[in-house]
Parts: structure tokens; C-alpha cells; sequence
């Protein structure tokens, strides 16, 4: 008999060891029941443990089919939290019920709690389907078994609610809008998100372990490099240390990316740097705004000037109390004077329907138009203003009527053979036509001008933007022109695109609905 209990106790440090060696719950489980079953000389067991929601559960079964578990409930229906209050009511008479339910020969059965600082986290039952009945001896071994399995169970569950945070952790850094990069203290990448890898390019795999400026590398406007912040190694203060660039991020292809990286280390309780976290944020679109005021200011100043030094230059020698003008000088004068007084009428209104449309406050007045009709109207304006050039008219028989507002379309149509007469200086054909289907019209505006170098392409319908040339610098506009097309054309629920070639001219095409 001591024989044997000597036995018990190498195998239950044995199994102790086992399970304290363990950090999956559902193997640790398994293990931990097995166990106990051989120890006890059983052939049923149950484990059941309290959930997030305070219910106990079945977690493990040993020799049970998993169809027959849903009768054992009865044995823990009210069993109680508290460990004050632990107790195991009628458990005989309960073991008869669920054996008749269940069809099973079971005669005997023991029940211990699994106990941390005095919480009940569950319990295990050991059933004998044959023998005597479960000794003092018994209940006293389970109980050391049962303080170890709890120990284990515990640690398991801490270690799996740990990896759950850590993967929740690791899902909202990976699914940041913003970048994140969290370094060591050597510099190199110990975690790269998504967004970081679409900034710049590169893979977040590839990325891990490799220095931080390899990976994230900036430069100025004059293609300078841009280091990142450079962290102290030991904490200097008691406040909290940030760091903060702008760059250019260096990658491949694609367009033009600006950053803006907030460096915070991360001490240990020596003060010693064990990790940094960057937070990348992509500011193009800010400094495109920035880009996009000074751009306003210069163009507005420059396109406004022209006109109100003609204007006042005139006005001043009109007023000359020693000059003597005769009728056809003042004539012309005035001409001018009203002339460049419609330029800067125009030019008023571009900007503020410019403005308009950044509001969201373009409105069309649609009704039926008969688009060959207004082409001519357009083109018989430009004919009277150029003598380069000459125009034709390209529209097929019978061409439908489209649901539009004509005087907005008359301005698209305006824009792009005004566009085309500027960017054709040797002059040559200019081509205005479209063909219909049953689903809407096609419309284009054709030149043999100087083209649109295919960088620019994807540009060039934005607000202010010119395309870069030495006839640009010399060619009169704000950049608004395009941007109007492009809103006026959506509005209608149609698009608008160029095919252009440098050398060889540009076609502008664009589409209306019937209805």
C-alpha cells in the first residue's frame, strides 16, 4: 500500500511538471484530465471551467462521446462562485439522473473545485463506471492535483489572453491608416504595417530587420537626404521625449510621397532605450495645399496685373490735360480699357466658380441641346480671333440631342478650343467633333499643337495646374480652365480624358449621357 502511494506521488509530480510546462489551454486540458482519471483508477472525466461571462462550460472530456456531455449539466447547473460557498449538492442523486439520461453505467463519482486566490475558476469530475467507492485518500490526491491543475489553468489562460491583445495589438497597428514602424534600440524594423509598406514601396517582410533609414529613406526638395530623428539612448528627463521630420519618401515608381515622422522612444526602468516607435504620416496632400496657395497667389497676381496696368496706363494718358487726342486714338483707348476689363471680369469669375465647384455649388439648368448647333456657335467665335488656324467641324448625320445645360457645355467647349488655338502657336487644323450611340455622346477637341508630355497627363484637369514649358511661361491662363471642363463634364454624369503625344498634338474627349 505505501508502495502504491509513492507511486501516486512520482506520478502526480510527473504530471505536475507536465502541465506546469504547458501554455495551451485546450492540450493542457487534455492532459490534465487524463491524468487524473489514471490517477483515480477512473473512466470518465469532465472538466469545466467559468467563462468571460461567468458561465461554467465543459472544456475537456475523457473517455466520453461528445454527444453525451450535454446531459452532465445537471451536476453544475447551481453551482456557486464563490469559494466560501462551495459545495457539491445531491451529487449521487444527481449522478443517477444524468447516467439514466445519458445510458451510461456509472456508479461513482468525485468532485473537486479549481481554486485561485480564493476565486472558483471551475472544477473536474472523476466518474468509475465499476469498484468501490472514491476513498478519502482519493479526494485528498485530486485535491493536490486539483491545486496544481488550477496553477496551470491559470497560467494557460493569462498566456492566451496575452496572445489574443498581442494579436489585437498587432491587428489595429496593421490596419492603421497611418504608417507604424517600431524599431529596437540597434535602429533596425522589428514591426512594419501595411500603410508603411504602401508609402514607400517596399515589402513589410523584406523590411523587417534591416536599419530604419534603408527602409524609410527621405529627402528635401533639393534631393537632399533627411535623417530620421535621432533618439538619446538613456532618458535625459522625466518628459516625455518626440521627435518630429518632413521628407520625400524615396521609392519606386509611383507618385511623389511627403511624410511627416513622429519618433517616441521607449525606456526601460533603468532609462535605457529598448524600443522606438515611428508614426509615418502621409501630409502630400497638405503640402499640395500649401503648394496650392502660394500657386493661387502667384497666378492670380501675375494673370491680374497684365490687364490692371493696361487699364490704369491708358486711363492716364486718356486723362493727360497737355495731350489733345483726337476722336479715333480715344476710340481706340477705350477699346483696350473695355477690352481688359472683360479679361479681369473673366478672370473674376473662373476663380469663384472655381470656388464655387470646391464648395460643392455647381448647378446645372438642364434642357435638350443640339450639340453640332453649339459647337458651330463656339467655333464661329474662335474663327474671327485667329488667323493661324482653321477649324473644322466633325459630327455624324442626324446627331441626337443630349440632356445638358447648354450654357455650361458652351464653356467646355470654349475652354478646350481656347486651350487648343494657345497650345498650337504655328497654327494648323483644329478638329471639333462626336459620334452618338444609344447610350450617349462622345465629344472631342482635336489640335496639331505641341502635346502633353504623358507625365503630366493625369494632371493637368487639376485646379491651377500647368503643364511645364517654355510656351506655358508665355501663354496667358490661370489653370483653371481644365478643372472646369473636368467638374462641368462630371456634373452632367459624364468624364472627361486627353490622348496627347509631345510633337504631335492633343485630342480631348469627353462624354455626355442622352438622358
Amino acid at each position: 500500500m505505501q508502495d502504491y502511494q509513492f507511486r501516486q506521488r512520482d506520478y502526480l509530480l510527473e504530471i505536475s511538471r507536465a502541465m506546469t510546462s504547458r501554455l495551451d489551454l485546450p492540450s493542457l486540458l487534455e492532459l490534465t484530465l487524463k491524468s487524473a482519471v489514471e490517477l483515480l483508477r477512473g473512466q470518465v472525466g469532465l472538466i469545466v471551467l467559468r467563462g468571460r461571462d461567468d458561465v461554467l462550460r465543459v472544456r475537456a472530456s475523457y473517455g466520453l462521446p461528445a454527444s453525451l456531455v450535454r446531459f452532465f449539466q445537471p451536476l453544475w447547473a447551481d453551482l456557486p462562485g464563490p469559494l466560501s460557498r462551495w459545495r457539491m449538492p445531491d451529487l449521487e442523486m444527481r449522478l443517477g439522473m444524468v447516467a439514466a439520461a445519458a445510458g451510461l453505467a456509472l456508479s461513482q463519482v468525485v468532485a473537486l473545485p479549481l481554486v485561485i486566490e480564493d476565486k472558483l475558476i471551475g472544477a473536474i469530475y472523476i466518474f468509475r463506471t465499476s469498484g468501490g467507492a472514491f476513498s478519502t485518500a482519493d479526494r485528498t490526491l485530486l485535491a493536490a492535483f486539483a491545486d496544481q491543475a488550477a496553477i496551470a489553468v491559470r497560467n494557460a489562460e493569462l498566456y492566451q489572453q496575452v496572445s489574443e491583445e498581442r494579436g489585437a495589438l498587432s491587428a489595429i497597428i496593421d490596419n492603421s491608416a497611418e504608417g507604424v514602424m517600431i524599431l529596437d534600440a540597434a535602429g533596425r524594423v522589428q514591426v512594419f504595417n501595411r500603410a508603411l509598406a504602401h508609402m514607400t514601396g517596399s515589402d513589410a517582410e523584406q523590411a523587417l530587420g534591416r536599419p530604419a533609414a534603408e527602409v524609410l529613406a527621405l529627402r528635401d526638395r533639393q534631393g537632399q537626404a533627411v535623417p530620421l530623428p535621432d533618439l538619446p539612448p538613456r532618458r535625459t528627463s522625466a518628459a516625455e521625449v518626440r521627435t518630429c521630420v518632413e521628407g520625400d519618401v524615396v521609392r519606386r515608381g509611383g507618385p511623389l510621397v511627403t511624410v511627416g515622422v513622429t519618433a517616441t522612444p521607449l525606456y526601460d526602468e533603468e532609462g535605457t532605450l529598448r524600443r522606438a516607435i515611428l508614426n509615418v504620416v502621409d501630409i502630400t496632400r497638405f503640402r499640395q495645399s500649401e503648394e496650392l496657395k502660394s500657386t493661387f497667389v502667384s497666378v492670380v497676381s501675375h494673370e491680374l496685373k497684365t490687364p490692371v496696368a493696361l487699364i490704369k496706363g491708358y486711363a492716364e494718358t486718356l486723362r493727360r490735360e497737355d495731350a489733345n487726342w483726337d476722336r479715333t486714338t480715344m476710340l481706340d483707348s477705350l477699346d483696350v480699357i473695355a477690352e481688359e476689363a472683360d479679361h479681369l471680369t473673366h478672370l473674376i469669375d473662373s476663380l469663384l466658380e472655381a470656388s464655387r465647384i470646391q464648395a460643392g455649388g455647381l448647378k446645372l439648368e438642364p434642357t435638350d441641346v443640339a450639340l453640332p448647333r453649339l459647337a458651330a456657335k463656339v467655333v464661329d467665335g474662335f474663327r474671327t480671333q485667329t488667323s493661324l488656324h482653321t477649324f473644322e467641324l466633325d459630327f455624324g448625320p442626324e446627331f441626337p440631342s443630349v440632356w445638358g445645360d447648354p450654357e455650361r457645355l458652351r464653356e467646355v467647349l470654349s475652354n478646350l478650343v481656347s486651350n487648343a488655338v494657345k497650345y498650337s502657336p504655328s497654327g494648323g487644323t483644329i478638329w471639333v467633333g462626336g459620334r452618338a450611340d444609344q447610350t450617349g455622346a462622345t465629344l472631342y477637341v482635336a489640335d496639331q499643337g505641341i502635346g502633353i508630355p504623358p507625365e503630366e497627363q493625369d494632371r493637368i484637369f487639376d485646379r491651377f495646374h500647368r503643364v511645364e514649358s517654355g510656351l506655358h511661361r508665355r501663354t496667358e491662363g490661370t489653370g483653371l480652365g481644365l478643372y472646369l471642363v473636368k467638374a462641368i463634364v462630371e456634373a452632367h454624369g459624364g468624364r472627361v480624358w486627353v490622348e496627347s503625344m509631345p510633337g504631335r498634338g492633343s485630342i480631348f474627349m469627353f462624354t455626355l449621357p442622352r438622358k
